[in-house]
C-alpha cells in the first residue's frame, strides 16, 4: 500500500531546496549519515499506522566542480487504515516494505548549478520511477539566486486483491512538477526566498483500498512557497518563518504557516522548537459521513454510481497543528548527532477560513528520528 507521497512530490520538494545566498558550490568534504525515523497514528482507541524507517545519506565531491548525493531508504510499514471516513469496522490491514533511494549529480560552475537526479521506489503494490533536471544562477554581487526545475513520475498500481472492489490491476500514473524561485540576502543577517511550483498528474488517482473511491483522473497543483529567515547577532539564534499557499483542480485549498527558532545553548548544542499550522478545505467531491437510509453505510446520501466521490478523510475540510522540537549536537569538527520529535493532530473544527468537515474522529500522529552523520 502506498503510504508516502508520489515521487513526483518528493521530486518536488527535493527542488524546492531552502534558499542560499548565492549558487551552491562544489563540496569540499564529503559526508555520510544514518538515520531513523519511527512514524505512528490513532485515532481515539485505535493505534492505526507505524512505520520504521532507516535510511542512509552521502554527499560527496567528484573531482573538481562536481558532486554527487545519494539517499537509501527502507520503510516497514504496518497496522491498518479505514476504508472510508474514521470508520474502524472493516479497516484495511497491511504489512509492507517500501525500499527507495534517489541519486543527484550536480555540475557546479562559478555563478551557477546544474543538477539531474534520479529516483525508484518499490513497494509489492507499488513501483514509482522518477528524474529531475534543476539549476541555480546568481547575480554578479552573489546577493540574489534564481532557480527553476523540472520533475516527471511514472507510477504502476498493482493493489493486492484488486484493492477493495477486487478489480484493480496494472494502472498507471504520471506526473510533471515545475518550480521556479529566487532567494534574496536582503541584510546581511535576512534571506527571504519565494517558489512557485505547479504539478500536473494524469492516470489513475483513486486509492484502490478505500471503498466507493473514484477521483478524477487529472489533478492540477500550483502552490506558493515564502520563506524568511532573520538572524540574531547578539545571541546568534535564527527565526526561520514560512507561508504557504496551495490550490488544485480538486477544489482544494490549503494554507501553512511555520515557524522555527533555532537556538544555540553552548557545546556544540542547538535547540529548535517549531510550531506549524495547516488548514484545507474539502475537495469538491468528498462526502461527509451522512449515509443513504436505504443503502446504508458506506454510501453517502445522493449516492450516484457514475460520479466522482470519495470518502477519504484526507481530502475532508480540516485544521492541523504540529509541535516539534529538535536537537543537533556538533561532537567535534567531524561528527554530528541530532534528534527530532513532533507531534500532529487534526481537527475538522480546526479549519480556517471556513467550516471543517463533521462527523470524523480526531487524527492524531507522533514522528521520532534519530541521526548521525561523519565528514570525511
Amino acid at each position: 500500500m502506498q503510504l508516502n507521497a508520489p515521487l513526483g512530490s518528493l521530486v518536488l520538494a527535493a527542488l524546492a531546496l531552502p534558499g542560499v545566498a548565492h549558487a551552491e558550490s562544489a563540496p569540499e568534504q564529503g559526508l555520510v549519515g544514518l538515520r531513523f525515523l519511527n512514524y505512528q497514528d490513532s485515532q481515539p482507541g485505535w493505534k492505526r499506522i507505524t512505520v520504521n524507517s532507516p535510511s542512509f545519506l552521502l554527499v560527496t565531491p567528484l573531482g573538481t566542480g562536481w558532486g554527487l548525493e545519494a539517499t537509501a531508504t527502507v520503510d516497514h510499514v504496518s497496522g491498518a487504515t479505514p476504508r472510508y471516513h474514521s470508520n474502524v469496522s472493516g479497516a484495511s490491514t497491511m504489512d509492507d516494505e517500501r525500499k527507495a533511494g534517489d541519486v543527484k549529480v550536480t555540475r557546479y560552475f562559478q555563478r551557477a548549478s546544474l543538477s539531474l537526479g534520479g529516483a525508484y521506489s518499490t513497494e509489492h503494490d507499488y513501483l514509482s520511477r522518477a528524474f529531475s533536471l534543476a539549476g541555480t544562477w546568481s547575480s554578479d554581487d552573489n546577493n540574489t539566486t534564481w532557480n527553476a526545475g523540472f520533475g516527471h513520475a511514472g507510477d504502476k498500481i498493482d493493489p493486492t486483491d484488486g484493492g477493495y472492489d477486487g478489480n484493480v490491476a496494472d494502472e498507471r500514473k504520471r506526473t510533471n512538477d515545475f518550480i521556479v524561485g529566487v532567494t534574496q540576502a536582503v541584510t546581511g543577517d535576512d534571506l527571504v526566498q519565494a517558489n512557485l511550483t505547479h504539478s500536473r498528474s494524469t492516470g489513475y488517482l483513486d486509492d484502490p483500498y478505500k471503498a466507493l473511491d473514484r477521483r478524477p483522473s487529472e489533478r492540477r497543483q500550483t502552490a506558493l512557497l515564502l520563506r524568511w529567515n532573520h538572524h540574531f547577532a547578539g545571541d546568534g539564534s535564527t527565526l526561520r518563518s514560512s507561508y504557504r499557499a496551495y490550490n488544485d483542480s480538486w477544489q482544494v485549498k490549503a494554507s501553512t504557516l511555520q515557524l522555527e527558532w533555532v537556538k544555540p545553548v553552548g557545546g556544540g548544542v542547538s535547540l529548535t522548537p517549531l510550531l506549524r499550522y495547516y488548514t484545507q478545505s474539502a475537495a469538491s467531491f468528498y462526502a461527509d459521513p451522512v449515509y443513504d437510509t436505504t443503502l446504508g453505510e458506506p454510501f453517502p446520501v445522493g449516492w450516484d454510481a457514475n460520479a466522482t466521490h470519495s470518502l477519504d478523510q484526507r481530502l475532508s475540510a480540516f485544521g492541523a497543528f504540529t509541535l516539534g522540537l529538535k536537537l543537533q549536537w556538533a561532537v567535534d569538527a567531524l561528527w554530528t548527532v541530532d534528534l527530532k520529535g513532533e507531534a500532529y493532530q487534526q481537527r475538522g473544527e480546526w479549519r480556517a477560513g471556513g467550516e471543517g468537515s463533521k462527523g470524523l474522529e480526531p487524527f492524531k500522529a507522533r514522528m521520532l528520528q534519530v541521526g548521525i552523520s561523519r565528514k570525511f
